[in-house]
């Protein structure tokens, strides 16, 4: 079951902790991803916008796509006030997990995801990249989620696209899974419709500074959007 607190927060030791331990959790569903449909009793749903522009062609060095790809992998475009994400930033991106501590009405839920796939495609008009990660054993809902960033080669445009596959997961008691159920919907929009906000202010935003002092871990993201440094995989 996902670990919970009212209030307060973990502390950077008990994260490290269940960190660690999150490394033998397996993913806590067992359909195929491309059995994971509406037609197959599975909730279908995300966002796509647009999210800047900048010349047509590949993406420009430290354009509006760069920026927005760092956002991605740095998770900075997600609103800490419904989800925050705790993960070790030395860690390669793919099989990476990430602690999602979810915010419902002062409840506080800490779930495992862990990043199982990467797309990084350049085509003759457009420039793809992104990461699916799938939520693991313990988690307060089943599925996967990609998050995806493509420019328009012709348009210059750059555009966001979460897509969700998902159902309920492992709640630790009825009362909080009635109360998901009331409100869970309204978040995920919520959610759903700042994360693409974050990214335009991200990436006219220039570097703050890491995204973690060594051997510490990434929490994700500030309140206010601060653009962080590149993540340097080992």
């Amino acid at each position: 079951m996902a670990d919970w607190r009212f209030g307060r927060g973990w502390t950077e030791n008990e994260l490290q902790d269940y960190l660690v331990r999150l490394r033998e959790r397996p993913v806590n569903f067992e359909t195929p991803v491309e059995h994971m449909t509406a037609e197959h009793g599975w909730t279908v749903d995300g966002s796509h916008d647009c999210i800047g522009e900048e010349p047509p062609g590949p993406p420009v060095r430290d354009g509006i796509f760069e920026r927005a790809k760092n956002g991605i992998v740095n998770y900075d475009f997600s609103d800490p006030r419904i989800v925050a994400g705790h993960f070790d930033p030395a860690a390669p991106l793919v099989g990476r997990d990430i602690l999602l501590e979810i915010k419902v009405l002062g409840l506080r839920f800490l779930s495992g995801a862990r990043v199982r796939a990467v797309r990084d495609e350049m085509r003759a008009h457009e420039t793809l990249f992104g990461y699916r990660y799938d939520t693991l054993l313990g988690h307060i809902e089943r599925g996967y989620e990609w998050f995806l960033l493509t420019k328009d080669h012709r348009t210059g445009e750059v555009w966001f696209r979460i897509e969700a596959h998902w159902r309920l997961g492992d709640f630790p008691n009825w009362w909080s899974r009635v109360g998901f159920h009331l409100v869970g919907d309204h978040c995920r929009r919520l959610w759903r419709h700042r994360a693409p906000e974050r990214l335009r202010e991200l990436v006219h935003r220039q570097p703050s500074g890491v995204i973690a002092p060594p051997g510490r871990l990434a929490h994700r993201g500030d309140v206010q959007p601060t653009a962080t440094e590149p993540v340097r995989e080992p």
